[in-house]
């Protein structure tokens, strides 16, 4: 035990100590990088950083290319729901006003988009038969005259868009 701790204080022996306390923090480092460097490396057969980069470039190109069909399919898909129904509103009432023929079995109903454009369905039921109307709307009007059940359905389904 003496002879070791006489060594110690060999200027050889600190230096051999010295070094080797240097090469264990290096390998430590290097070590560290390396996993570190594996976090950045994509792709299954990348052994550079620039393979990694070249993964990464040609899945942006895809990206790219993927929003680029994905913008167009949505403009397509707005301008169908443009022209879709968007608001529906029936008016139900009694055409006789209380003479106790058809009761509120009467409707107009209004189907229409968000520029107004559609078509009202009306109906005027009585005993003996029923009457359907169809009259179509552009821009919340329509070319034939409506009844105030009939405006009364154009104006909430207006309201309710």
């Amino acid at each position: 035990m003496e002879m070791v701790l006489n060594n110690i204080n060999n200027p050889t022996v600190i230096a051999i100590i010295a070094l080797s306390i240097a090469v264990i923090a290096l390998l430590c480092w290097v070590i560290s990088m390396h996993l570190k460097l594996r976090k950045f490396l994509i792709g299954i057969d990348s052994k550079h950083i620039g393979d990694s980069l070249d993964t990464v470039t040609g899945e942006l190109s895809n990206l790219k290319v993927f929003r680029s069909e994905l913008e167009k399919y949505l403009d397509g898909v707005e301008k169908r729901l443009r022209k879709s129904v968007k608001s529906v509103h029936t008016v139900r009432f009694n055409p006789w006003h209380g003479s106790g023929e058809g009761g509120n079995q009467s409707f107009a109903t209004a189907f229409m988009n968000e520029d107004g454009d559609g078509v009202l369905i009306s109906s005027l039921y009585s005993r003996d038969h029923v009457s359907v109307f169809g009259k179509p709307l552009k821009g919340y009007a329509s070319l034939h005259e409506l009844s105030d059940e009939e405006r009364k359905a154009v104006e909430e389904a207006k309201n309710n868009l």
